[in-house]
């Protein structure tokens, strides 16, 4: 008995001994003190507060049987307020936003959708001195906007890169969640290159930093105190954070805002092909050991991959240098490559490696000028055709357009619409052609939302447009 003690207390010695040399291996690293970054941070940000109109142009009959809370969420109209009640022709609300300096001399970034349809934006600093600010140009594909305000010899936010970024590292946010200004949060980032369905041109970077309302706009900051991303949305069903935020690149955001400078506008590149993510089974069929690139579907005709000789079942594996891993890889590298670029694209094609060198189109050109020989017109930034008789037998509905294409980052992306519905009506307004389309969406007022009917699959969904 005694000797099965000694036994047992040897074997004890050791495991404690074992454990004891495997935590000494295992370095000690104290979290990091944020209150310097806070301090030296909080002077560039800026808290932005706007006032627009929404402008109410239709009469009390026009609402009969449409719910309050359904008319408030198309309109933004404040808890309380009803058209149907109050028919004014305009309503005036007021937001919230943050920003962050880029100059001594007023420049500031913030988010396109913070000032969007602005009548008068007011920019107050760290010191409360308020200022307005005119907005010198935005972009809505990467929801980047740039402000000026008159002033001089301000503190200037350290603007880092968002290449090297890991996924892990320390991340510090500061704006004005819910109207409390200057509030500081942190987390680490959780994805890197991350695709959301509505923003092709930009592959955020996802953290668990708590964002919420009034975040928008402000800086994502490393631990070197340098900027590295524009915070911009978040994932939430009750409208507070649930650790799933998303950040514009910074080195995105300052190629935008380099250009709005400049010219006041965006000029992207456009390369003309519907692509699809490259599956296991897709890999395999194509004689892939591993999936990557992005699987091209359709060609747009007369644009820059058509022309070059691009088929549909080529597999865009580089472009422009850069490695193509997945189909979301694609849009925000050529979104970002100038248009009078020489560029090279690597392509699988029948298991053999080609390479193709050409010059990108301009995308808003191209979309300006879109209409091809099959009878689909650009309308809303939508490539549309008429429904087939026998897909609306299915469907039950006696006229509709199908979404053919839908361009990344406009207004119909932003709004939830996407290839294959079929649009019904809009502002309750039938829709049976593309003619009618454009003239019932010429006599809309901007700066409001309008809801529009389609069919995704067999169920009828209201979604709500903004015109800009």
């Amino acid at each position: 008995m005694f000797n099965k003690v000694i036994k047992v207390s040897l074997v004890l010695v050791m495991l404690v001994s074992i454990s004891t040399i495997v935590i000494a291996k295992i370095p000690m690293v104290s979290l990091p003190d944020f209150s310097v970054l806070a301090a030296e941070n909080s002077p560039v940000v800026v808290n932005i507060s706007i006032v627009k109109k929404v402008n109410l142009s239709t009469s009390n009959k026009d609402f009969k049987g449409i719910p309050d809370e359904m008319l408030r969420h198309f309109f933004g109209l404040p808890k309380g307020f009803s058209p149907k009640q109050n028919p004014k022709k305009q309503h005036k609300t007021h937001s919230l936003g943050s920003g962050f300096i880029i100059s001594e001399d007023g420049y500031i970034v913030t988010n396109n959708h913070v000032v969007e349809n602005a009548e008068k934006i007011i920019v107050k600093l760290n010191n409360r001195q308020e200022y307005n600010a005119k907005v010198i140009g935005s972009d809505a594909h990467t929801d980047i906007a740039l402000l000026k305000i008159n002033a001089n010899n301000l503190k200037v936010a350290k603007i880092g890169t968002s290449l090297n970024l890991k996924v892990g590292q320390w991340v510090l946010a500061i704006g004005e969640p819910f109207g409390l200004d200057y509030t500081v949060t942190h987390g680490i980032i959780s994805a890197i290159g991350r695709s959301l369905p509505d923003d092709t041109y930009v592959p955020f970077i996802q953290t668990d930093v708590p964002i919420n309302p009034g975040n928008s706009g402000g800086p994502l900051i490393n631990m070197d105190g340098e900027v590295v991303g524009v915070n911009s949305q978040i994932y939430s069903k009750s409208g507070g954070s649930m650790g799933l935020s998303f950040s514009i690149p910074i080195d995105i955001a300052m190629n935008v805002v380099r250009q709005l400078k400049d010219t006041g506008k965006v000029v992207r590149g456009f390369l003309g092909v519907s692509v699809q993510e490259v599956s296991a089974d897709l890999a395999k069929s194509f004689g892939l050991k591993t999936p990557k690139g992005a699987l091209v579907t359709e060609l747009i005709k007369g644009q820059a991959a058509e022309k070059k000789g691009i088929l549909p079942g080529d597999i865009i594996i580089k472009f422009n240098g850069k490695n193509i891993n997945r189909s979301s890889d694609l849009p925000p590298v050529v979104g970002a490559t100038p248009i009078d670029k020489l560029v090279e694209v690597e392509v699988l094609r029948e298991g053999k490696v080609k390479h193709i060198s050409l010059r990108l189109d301009a995308l808003e050109a191209t979309i300006a000028s879109s209409n091809n020989s099959n009878g689909k017109e650009s309308v809303l930034g939508l490539q549309l055709k008429k429904v087939s008789n026998k897909r609306l037998q299915k469907l039950n509905l006696p006229f509709g357009l199908e979404v053919v294409m839908v361009e990344g980052g406009g207004i119909a992306q932003m709004a939830g619409i996407v290839k294959g519905d079929v649009l019904v009506s809009i502002n309750f307004q039938p829709v049976k052609s593309i003619k009618q389309l454009k003239r019932i969406t010429k006599r809309l007022p901007t700066n409001r939302s309008f809801p529009i009917r389609i069919m995704r699959g067999s169920r009828s969904i209201f979604l709500p447009l903004s015109l800009n």
